[in-house]
């Protein structure tokens, strides 16, 4: 199954179930799925897209270019992806400290709306002051005037990543790609409850347990924490 799946990771059990009968293993889609939920293999569907800018909101300029952050509170990013279920998707949003990678506030939500992202922007304003510069994408939820008058209103200039450049905000990015790998993926989370508790128990992990050697080994959470006291 390991070595199919390399092969094709986008198969699902079904398929799985008809490559291995095919090769003369006496095995049902039943018994397929459990081994593949086991093995934490989750096939690789098309996933929705995250970023959909809306062209009747302002867009703002990119302010990070050949801009060296060295500071907690100077630079705070976000962004929103997608968390796949046995059945379906949640979407997540995170409000990220670019400097020390600390993971300051997060929303779970059904839909894609800009209700969701505000409440993680005002939680983190709330908890942890303002940075200098907020990065986001050009999605509709952060140009909307929801979202960038909450930044103003607190004095906080806006940045936003060019069109296709993810790399703008590469560390979120790496958030997303560590969070999938080590926990959505190896516990194909059946309902909302359950991923709000993993992804919950994850993220503590991450920020208060997990050493980051750009940090002298030390967590995210508590780096940004004894930084900014």
């Amino acid at each position: 199954m390991e070595q199919l799946f390399l092969e094709c990771p986008f198969y699902g059990s079904r398929q799985m179930c008809r490559a291995l009968q095919r090769q003369g293993y006496a095995v049902n889609r039943k018994r397929v799925r459990r081994l593949m939920r086991e093995m934490g293999l989750a096939p690789i569907y098309q996933h929705p897209k995250t970023t959909v800018p809306n062209p009747e909101h302002k867009k703002y300029p990119y302010l990070l270019r050949n801009v060296t952050v060295q500071n907690c509170n100077q630079v705070w990013c976000t962004d929103i992806t997608y968390i796949p279920m046995r059945r379906g998707f949640l979407y997540l949003v995170a409000i990220m400290d670019w400097h020390s990678r600390a993971v300051l506030a997060w929303r779970l939500s059904n839909v894609m709306d800009t209700e969701f992202c505000v409440a993680a922007l005002n939680e983190a304003l709330a908890r942890y002051g303002k940075p200098e510069i907020f990065n986001t994408d050009q999605g509709s939820q952060f140009t909307s005037t929801a979202f960038t008058d909450v930044l103003h209103k607190a004095g906080i200039r806006i940045s936003m990543d060019g069109r296709g450049r993810c790399k703008d905000n590469i560390f979120i990015e790496r958030l997303w790609r560590s969070l999938k790998y080590e926990n959505i993926y190896v516990n194909a989370y059946d309902n909302g409850h359950e991923a709000q508790s993993g992804i919950a128990s994850w993220i503590t992990f991450y920020n208060h347990a997990r050493p980051h050697s750009s940090l002298g080994g030390r967590s995210p959470l508590d780096y940004f924490l004894a930084e900014v006291a």
